[in-house]
């Protein structure tokens, strides 16, 4: 059976750390795996050697909006890709934050929309990003919310359109050329279905 055995820091900055994962594979051989972590060390020993709760590092939302029966994306610069994507309003959960506090200041942030109720049927609580890099867990939150679209309430570093999708723009995007989230993608075919 296959066991992480150490975790070790290789690099911690305020946003992003990485960890080198000591672990014992089915064969029982020692192996190294780099993760990419938002986490830090103590909590990470606690989750793995101790069995301590995952908590969310981020919500993801998918926000419907009431009066326009629209789909609420973004288009957003990325560092990462040198480029924009489309992605959902989405934000990093902040110390001493709950989940509810959190989504309605993001999706404010981001968008301008106030949140006006949010779907527990489908909403997912706890779900992982792409956990062959990173150990990055957050809540996929189905909502609806109302207002106006402003880029009143974005951070410095948040270079961001708003666009509110009908059905039928929502599938001409998913079948263009552009840069799409994967999560971003699975919402708006969601969305049309």
């Amino acid at each position: 059976m296959s066991k992480v055995n150490k975790i070790t820091t290789l690099v911690d900055t305020k946003y992003l750390k990485m960890y080198n994962a000591e672990y014992t594979n089915k064969n029982g051989e020692i192996r190294n795996w780099s993760i990419a972590s938002r986490k830090e060390l103590d909590t990470i020993n606690n989750k793995f050697f101790n069995g301590g709760e995952e908590k969310i590092d981020a919500v993801i939302i998918v926000a419907t909006h009431v009066e326009e029966n629209k789909l609420v994306v973004i288009k957003q610069f990325r560092v990462p890709i040198n480029n924009y994507v489309y992605e959902l309003p989405a934000g990093l959960v902040d110390s001493g934050e709950d989940f509810l506090t959190t989504v309605k200041r993001e999706l404010k942030e981001e968008t301008g929309l106030d949140l006006i109720e949010i779907d527990h049927k489908k909403t997912k609580s706890k779900a992982y990003v792409s956990t062959g890099m990173t150990d990055e867990c957050v809540a996929l939150v189905f909502c609806s919310c109302s207002g106006t679209i402003s880029k009143e309430y974005l951070e410095p570093d948040e270079d961001i359109e708003v666009m509110l999708l009908s059905k039928e723009q929502a599938a001409e995007l998913i079948n263009s050329n552009k840069n799409i989230d994967i999560k971003a993608l699975m919402a708006i075919q969601n969305f049309i279905a």
